[in-house]
């Protein structure tokens, strides 16, 4: 039995051409998401999710965690910074000094773009209370277009980014035969008290919170579009009970890179053995 995905058989060629060196994958973007959780009285733990939309060149409707690639401006060491210094997350996610900086630096800023929920505050010990109205919508917009960078955004605030209400979760590589792939870092984090993720994404067309558990399941009932990074990462945060819990625990971070592979004569991508269990279908 094939531990993974049947892929339609389009693939074949594409995944021939890479086997045999005839195509040359192209390379994975660096990236950070952000797994955004709350404790809900009646539901008990929630992750906040975006679907996104069916124009998306990558992933089209399917429903994500807040995040995306890294700006090459998030790696500005002027930036004001709290928690674990940028070379200790590098050690956790295997990346230089500077990469680890981006990361952590576009998992704030990305979250921040897409959900307004800002792991940032005024002191390295406090947090943004609240980001709505129209002069963050504004700068968040700023950051959008590229006008200005995270940096100067926290500058002119005279916010400090807040690196230790983040913990490292997983590490996924997108497989070689697909046209756009991200290197991407994966992060929880806490609702800050006193913010609301709201839906402000263009390329989003739908937010939830929801039960790991039960998204998970609409995923592998086929009801719920999913990669399988994001079912994975669903089954692991459904052995949890509480956000402290989850931020508690401790994670050993392997990169995960699924293979597109043929076998018998048909395409398959085949997932790593260490997160078989966690995926059920998507």
């Amino acid at each position: 039995m094939v531990n993974g995905l049947k892929l339609p058989a389009e693939y074949l060629d594409q995944i021939e051409n890479i086997l045999t060196g005839r195509a040359e994958p192209v390379p994975a973007r660096p990236a950070a998401t952000v797994v955004v959780l709350r404790d809900h009285d009646r539901h008990g733990l929630q992750a906040f999710m975006l679907r996104r939309v069916r124009s998306m060149a990558f992933a089209p409707g399917a429903y994500v965690f807040p995040g995306g690639s890294v700006d090459p401006r998030d790696g500005e060491a002027s930036l004001a910074w709290s928690g674990p210094p940028p070379a200790e997350w590098g050690s956790v996610f295997m990346a230089d000094e500077t990469l680890a900086r981006e990361l952590v630096c576009a998992a704030v800023r990305e979250t921040f773009e897409e959900t307004l929920v800002l792991l940032a505050g005024p002191t390295g010990r406090t947090v943004v209370d609240d980001t709505r109205g129209d002069e963050w919508e504004a700068d968040r917009q700023a950051l959008l277009d590229r006008s200005q960078s995270f940096c100067e955004f926290l500058d002119r605030r005279g916010l400090v980014l807040r690196s230790d209400l983040l913990r490292p979760w997983a590490h996924w590589i997108t497989p070689k035969i697909e046209p756009k792939r991200y290197d991407t870092r994966f992060f929880v984090a806490a609702m800050p008290e006193g913010q609301r993720a709201r839906d402000v994404s263009t390329e989003a067309d739908r937010v939830a919170w929801v039960r790991p558990a039960e998204a998970a399941e609409r995923a592998s009932g086929g009801e719920w579009m999913m990669l399988p990074p994001t079912v994975a990462t669903l089954a692991e945060l459904a052995e949890y009970e509480t956000v402290a819990d989850v931020l508690a625990a401790r994670r050993e971070i392997v990169v995960h890179e699924p293979a597109a592979e043929i076998i018998d004569g048909e395409a398959y991508l085949v997932m790593p053995e260490s997160v078989t269990r966690h995926y059920t279908g998507g």
